[in-house]
């Protein structure tokens, strides 16, 4: 407790003090073990004995149970290709956002089972897993993933309704006589 630094000057001079000991042939050794354990500390892979990637995507009510493994590009939901199921191009958009961000299209297959909520909501739960599984696959694109916040759940969820109104915030109709 007797080195306690009370202002900035003080914690100036600590920080100059340790940086002076490393100036010489010291420092490179130093920086070379500080890159050897950040890369100790960076995630392994997690991959199945079949060659695959599991993550559970969410948003809204709905849950996206996801698998990738390298191959062609191919995404089945729920048994049928993504094209039947997610009619709309927006959705099938969402969908590939993760491929498209980490320069990964066509590259891998994508097999998911979703169940609640509406097709927006499976879209962006799919959009979740894939984006999990990836950096489960390969642990060096989670800063791309994280920088475009597909691996934050959204976690925007419909109101519920209030007594005394029509809908959550909506009033009755007002009627002067």
């Amino acid at each position: 407790m007797a080195d306690e630094a009370n202002s900035l000057e003080d914690l100036k001079d600590l920080t100059e003090g340790a940086a002076a000991p490393a100036a010489g042939a010291e420092a490179g050794a130093e920086v070379i073990q500080a890159a050897e354990v950040i890369d100790a500390v960076q995630a392994d892979p997690k991959i199945d004995e079949h060659g695959r990637s599991y993550a559970t995507g969410k948003r809204k009510n709905a849950i996206a149970r996801v698998w990738i493994k390298p191959g062609t590009g191919k995404v089945t939901v729920n048994g049928r290709d993504q094209d039947v199921y997610f009619a709309r191009p927006v959705l099938r958009m969402i969908l590939l956002q993760p491929f498209e961000v980490t320069d990964r299209v066509g590259q891998f297959d994508v097999v998911c089972t979703v169940k609640g909520g509406g097709l927006s909501g499976q879209a962006g739960a799919v959009r979740h897993g894939v984006s999990k599984a990836l950096t489960y696959y390969e642990p060096a694109l989670r800063p791309a993933l994280k920088a475009e916040g597909f691996l934050t759940r959204d976690s925007r969820a419909v109101e519920r309704k209030k007594y005394g109104r029509a809908k959550a915030r909506r009033s009755f109709q007002f009627s002067k006589r």
